[in-house]
C-alpha cells in the first residue's frame, strides 16, 4: 500500500477491532535482522572491549570482544586473539538504530515456532512464561536430545505443540545450524550465509496458532510465500490464510491502517476516562507522561488519579509495543499518596508488559515518582521506519 505517497509494505496484528501491532518496510528495503554473513574484522578497539566488522562492502556493523567469538573465527588464532583482517560467521542481531551501527554476534541462533537452537548458550533453557508442569514435560523431551556443540531454548508457544512436532523442528533446526556451520568455512568474505525470514513470516511464526483467527493479505506473492510456509511448517493454519482481491475498498482502507498509523506517530494519545498520555522520543530514551485531561470524574482526588493510572499503565504497554519503543522508557505517572496504590501500579503495569513479545522489565519507581521501564533494542521504533520511508 502507499502511506505519505510512498509505497511500502504494512505488516499488522488487529485484536478486537483494535490494531495492536504496526511495522513499515519500503518495498526496496532489504532486512538484514537475522542474516547470517562471513564478516572481516576492520578495526579493534580494547578500550571499548570492541570490533568494528564489516559484513558487506557498504555495511559497518558493532561487535561486542565480550562475545567471544570462538569456533566462530575462521582463521583462528593460537592465542585466541582477534585482529583486523580477521574473516568470523555472524549475526545481525540488532538494526541500525539511530545513530548506532548494527550489531552483530558470533552466538548464531536458529529460530523455529516452538524453539531456537543456539551456539552460544549451550544448555537447555526454556521461557519464563512457561508454567513449570510445561517445563517438567518438556525437559523429558528436549533432554536426550541436547549436544555439546549448540543449546536449545524452548519458546513460549511449545506450549500448545506436540511432542512430534518439537521434535521435527527440533531436526530442522539442527539441519540448518550444520549447513551453516559447515558451508561458512568455504565462503569467501561477505558471503551471505543464511537469510531471515520476511517480516510478515517471522510474524506468524512468532504468534500462538489458538491466536490466530484469520490470515489476510492483497498481494498475490505475499499470499503464496505465507501459503509456502505454512504448508511446510503449520499447516493446521493454512485454512485461516485468504487472499483479499475486493479492488473498490483496498485492504489497508478497510482495516484504517493509514489512521492507525497517524495515530501511533502523535505524541497525545487520549485515554477513555478523558486523561492523556504524552510520548516523546529524544535521543537517549522515550518520556511518557501521565495527565488528567478531561477527566470528570467526582470521587475524591486520589482515586481519581488511581483510576487514570491504571487505565494509562494498560495503553502504555500497548503503545510501547505498537510504536516499537525500545532502550530506557521513563513513565511520569500522576503521583499518588497511598503506597498501596503504588504498589497496584507497578503490579498491573508488569502483567501487560509480561504480553509484550520483546523483552520489556518494569524496574522501579523512583523517589519522584518516575517509573522505569527497559525494553530490548531489536528493530528500528515505528517514527524511524516511517521517517527512513520517507527519505526513501
Amino acid at each position: 500500500m502507499t502511506i505519505r505517497q510512498h509505497p511500502c509494505r504494512v505488516t499488522a496484528i488487529k485484536e478486537e477491532g483494535v490494531i495492536t501491532q504496526l511495522s513499515l518496510s519500503g518495498t526496496k528495503r532489504e532486512n538484514m535482522l537475522g542474516n547470517i554473513y562471513i564478516g572481516k574484522v576492520e578495526k579493534v578497539q580494547p578500550n571499548i572491549r570492541a570490533a568494528f566488522v564489516r559484513i558487506a562492502p557498504d555495511v559497518m556493523c558493532y561487535y561486542q570482544l565480550t562475545d567471544k567469538a570462538g569456533d566462530y573465527v575462521l582463521n583462528r588464532r593460537p592465542d585466541g586473539r582477534l585482529l583486523p583482517g580477521d574473516e568470523l560467521m555472524v549475526q545481525v542481531e540488532k538494526e541500525a538504530l539511530k545513530e548506532k551501527l548494527p550489531g552483530i554476534t558470533t552466538n548464531l541462533s536458529f529460530t523455529g515456532k516452538y524453539l531456537v537452537l543456539t551456539s552460544g548458550r549451550k544448555e537447555l533453557g526454556f521461557s519464563g512464561k512457561l508454567d513449570n508442569e510445561s517445563k517438567r514435560v518438556m525437559r523429558m523431551w528436549m533432554e536426550p536430545l541436547m549436544e555439546e556443540n549448540f543449546g536449545v531454548i524452548v519458546r513460549t508457544n511449545a506450549k500448545y505443540a506436540e511432542k512430534s512436532e518439537l521434535l521435527a523442528e527440533f531436526s530442522y533446526l539442527k539441519q540448518r545450524f550444520l549447513r551453516v556451520a559447515e558451508f561458512g568455512r568455504s565462503r569467501t568474505c561477505y558471503s551471505l550465509l543464511e537469510k531471515t525470514p520476511e517480516d510478515y513470516i517471522q510474524l506468524l511464526r512468532d504468534t500462538a496458532g489458538d491466536e490466530l483467527e484469520e490470515i489476510v493479505t492483497d498481494d498475490r506473492d505475499i499470499y503464496e510465500n505465507i501459503a509456502a510456509y505454512l504448508e511446510q511448517f503449520q499447516p493446521k493454519e493454512r485454512i485461516k490464510l485468504a487472499l483479499y482481491e475486493d479492488t473498490l475498498l483496498p485492504l489497508g482502507k478497510l482495516h484504517s491502517l493509514e489512521t492507525a498509523l497517524s495515530e501511533a506517530l502523535r505524541e497525545r494519545v487520549w485515554l477513555k476516562s478523558g486523561g492523556f498520555l504524552v510520548i516523546q522520543q529524544t535521543e537517549a530514551f522515550a518520556v511518557i507522561d501521565v495527565n488528567t485531561g478531561k477527566y470528570t470524574g467526582k470521587k475524591k482526588a486520589q482515586e481519581t488519579y488511581r483510576k487514570i493510572n491504571l487505565e494509562a499503565a494498560a495503553e502504555i504497554a500497548r503503545q510501547i509495543l505498537l510504536r516499537q519503543l525500545s532502550g530506557i522508557i521513563l513513565i511520569d505517572f500522576i503521583n499518588m499518596d497511598s503506597e498501596d496504590h503504588r504498589q497496584e501500579l507497578m503490579h498491573v503495569l508488569q502483567r501487560y508488559c509480561r504480553k509484550d513479545p520483546v523483552k520489556t522489565v518494569v524496574v522501579d519507581m523512583t523517589a519522584l515518582h518516575i517509573v522505569e521501564v527497559t525494553r530490548q533494542k531489536v528493530k528500528k521504533s515505528l517514527a524511524e521506519q516511517a521517517a527512513e520511508l520517507e527519505q526513501g
